[in-house]
């Protein structure tokens, strides 16, 4: 590959991250998953961040697995391990990134694309995706986390209908389904507006809502109560904790940027 399967940019406190091969429609090899990982690792690390973006460049998202590599290996079933292996750490990675993170999803939405997709926080799509899971009619089962999202999502019964009979989704219907946050005739733009408007919110508020939203599947109501009655109250000890209830009672936009800055002012300083 001549160029770098994956971009990354960072400014104004929100990092873009963009599958970049779109003459093959950002279909996954190993290459590609584990620049993914490697990008969702660096995004991790970086300070000052307070939203993430995932998108993709051409007319599709993502297709899935890149068929042809599996198909030129003597060895097929272990490339086809390492490329789930690197992938799902990129999944593992942007679901425990400490900040939103939003997908922007065009045209055509398949397998492991799906998976990539769907870990975002918030999914915007076009109105000319199309989202299929495809795994089965490559002789194949669900990676990606697709199988454990739908059931989720979806329920059972809908779950196993979009993927033993590789059924696709118009963006409408994803919509009405849960299964995207809403529709865009631009969802990249809208998209990126939207992180960078959360980027100037309460960080430290919208990074711990978005964790307890993502481990509210797989915990009991009684825990979550208490990571809930924990969570608020280490927030109202913040700065920004204090800007929101003193700017909401002074009726007044709060400004977390400045009680962010007044942070970091005190952090230097000690």
């Amino acid at each position: 590959m001549s160029r770098e399967p994956v971009r990354l940019d960072c400014g104004d406190g929100v990092a873009r991250i963009g599958l970049a091969v779109p003459e093959r429609k950002n279909a996954i090899d190993l290459e590609l998953a584990t620049a993914l990982a490697e990008a969702v690792r660096t995004v991790a690390a970086m300070p000052d961040l307070g939203a993430t973006v995932l998108y993709a460049e051409g007319d599709s998202f993502c297709v899935g697995g890149d068929l042809r590599t599996f198909a030129d290996t003597t060895t097929p079933g272990a490339l086809v391990g390492k490329v789930a292996d690197a992938a799902h750490a990129a999944i593992r990675g942007l679901r425990a990134l400490k900040m939103p993170v939003i997908s922007a999803v065009q045209g055509a939405c398949a397998g492991g694309g799906l998976g990539i997709a769907l870990a975002a926080d918030i999914v915007i799509a076009g109105s000319d995706a199309r989202f299929r899971t495809a795994y089965t009619a490559a002789g194949l089962s669900p990676d990606g986390g697709v199988s454990w999202i739908l059931t989720r999502t979806l329920g059972p019964a809908r779950a196993a209908d979009l993927i033993l009979t590789n059924r696709q989704l118009d963006a409408g219907t994803a919509e009405r389904y849960g299964l995207v946050s809403r529709v865009a005739d631009n969802p990249l733009d809208d998209a990126c507006k939207l992180a960078h408007s959360l980027a100037r919110g309460p960080r430290q508020a919208l990074a711990a809502s978005a964790r307890l939203v993502r481990e509210a599947p797989t915990t009991t109501l009684e825990p979550h109560l208490d990571n809930e009655a924990r969570q608020i109250a280490a927030l109202a000890d913040t700065a920004e904790g204090s800007e929101g209830i003193t700017a909401f009672l002074e009726h007044r936009p709060a400004d977390f940027g400045k009680a962010r800055t007044r942070t970091q002012s005190k952090a230097s300083n000690t």
